[in-house]
């Protein structure tokens, strides 16, 4: 028999169910979970048996830069998207989002090694600059007709444990436009390699984007009344107060800080999952830009102006793009692209920045108050429900039990519909 890569797709289900691994009826489940042609999934990963759909939702209340958004998210996690809602509503009160973006740009490196002397290499690399951009936009002419193409390019020693000079590293800092931008930067790496080697007389020991596109990043702001936080417990100004301590903590402490940004990013992945980027590039992207001063900090920050106000502010590098990859391929990420209502990297960047600015005050204005559990245990009760077998009849009356009893696990959850059942 072929090789599993070498299968079709009835091949491998087949192969599946002659291995004990799955059974037949397991198979029909994943063929009924598919959402898109089998032939477009297989030409996207190898060894391809199926499709893994996530929820897809949809979050409310976003203005941003004076303009209103309805913002498709997927996740897995509860609360996410009633969390973002709920804060954007707020900050729609108050005026909505504004954002800013510095430049739009990826970074590719070329990395160097039995560099003799640093100081003249740099010396060539500044002589060559205009051969090399010349060199790298005849590489993607229809980049540069677009109106992108190789903006700049830098140089950099990087020492070793010793503070000794180890590598030398050019880096191509392109303008992909609407792109994520990937291949073409690859393409860009390729065409340049060659000619700094001989140049240098040294070699390459690799040729690769850099996904810390700090070169790429975009802010966005708030500023919200305190009476605007008000819940029937707690007054807004002793909310926001507590609000900016807390974000003070997050740059102090990196344990607390890796949860502070886990919860920005449960906004950032969703949007970036549902348009179809790269929620891996992006979250190497953040975390490395949280630890850009030696220290690993709070992405965002909050604090109380002189007048009261609470003033949030997050910036994120986001090179995320609008066509290309997995965006032209899925139709589900053109749909939410429609729903989004918008067809730019840019905006979609300020959209992104946004989401995790509100998942962020959400977050911190829970956990500051009330507590982050209470806010997750409705969805969090109805999934042990539903994973407990319950139907859509039992589902209230299992909730309601649970909640009431609070022990929440699966033993719990299959005592209570069984009982259901016998009654």
């Amino acid at each position: 028999m072929a090789k599993f890569y070498q299968q079709s797709l009835a091949e491998r289900h087949a192969t599946l169910i002659a291995e004990q691994r799955l059974t037949a009826a397991q198979i029909e489940q994943l063929k009924a979970a598919a959402i898109i042609a089998p032939e477009v999934a297989d030409s996207m990963i190898e060894n391809q048996i199926g499709q893994f759909p996530l929820p897809l939702g949809l979050a409310f209340n976003f203005l941003i830069d004076e303009t209103s958004y309805v913002v498709p998210m997927v996740t897995e996690e509860p609360s996410v998207i009633a969390a973002s809602s709920n804060a954007a509503k707020i900050v729609q009160a108050n005026g909505g989002f504004t954002t800013t973006i510095q430049e739009r740009a990826m970074i590719g490196q070329l990395i160097f090694t039995d560099v003799s002397d640093y100081e003249a290499a740099i010396l060539v690399v500044q002589e060559k600059e205009a051969a090399l951009i010349e060199i790298a936009n005849a590489a993607q002419p229809s980049l540069v007709k677009r109106g992108g193409g190789l903006r700049r390019i830098e140089t950099r020693i990087i020492t070793d444990d010793d503070h000794q000079p180890a590598y030398f590293t050019v880096h191509l800092v392109v303008d992909v436009q609407e792109a994520m931008g990937a291949n073409m930067m690859n393409t860009i790496l390729e065409a340049t390699a060659t000619p700094l080697k001989e140049w240098l007389d040294s070699a390459v020991l690799m040729q690769i984007l850099s996904n810390f596109a700090d070169t790429s990043l975009v802010t966005a702001t708030c500023r919200i009344e305190p009476h605007t936080l008000t819940t029937t417990r707690f007054e807004g100004e002793w909310l926001a107060k507590r609000i900016a301590e807390a974000t003070r903590y997050a740059h102090l402490d990196p344990y607390r800080a890796a949860t502070h940004n886990k919860g920005i990013m449960n906004g950032v992945d969703a949007v970036v999952l549902a348009s179809g980027n790269d929620t891996r590039a992006i979250e190497a992207g953040a975390h490395a830009f949280a630890v850009r001063d030696g220290r690993y900090r709070g992405l965002s920050d909050w604090k109380v102006a002189e007048n009261g106000d609470l003033v949030g502010q997050l910036t994120l590098p986001l090179p995320v793009g609008s066509v290309g990859g997995a965006i032209s391929v899925l139709p589900l990420a053109q749909l939410t692209q429609q729903i989004l209502g918008i067809s730019t990297a840019n905006k979609l960047a300020r959209v992104i920045v946004s989401v995790g600015l509100a998942q962020n005050l959400a977050a911190l204005k829970a956990l500051v108050s009330e507590g982050i559990q209470k806010g997750h245990m409705s969805l969090q009760v109805k999934s042990l429900a539903l994973s407990a077998g319950a139907t859509e009849s039992e589902l209230p009356l299992v909730v309601a039990a649970l909640l009431e009893n609070k022990q929440l696990n699966l033993e719990n959850a299959h005592t209570i519909i069984a009982q259901l059942r016998q009654k």
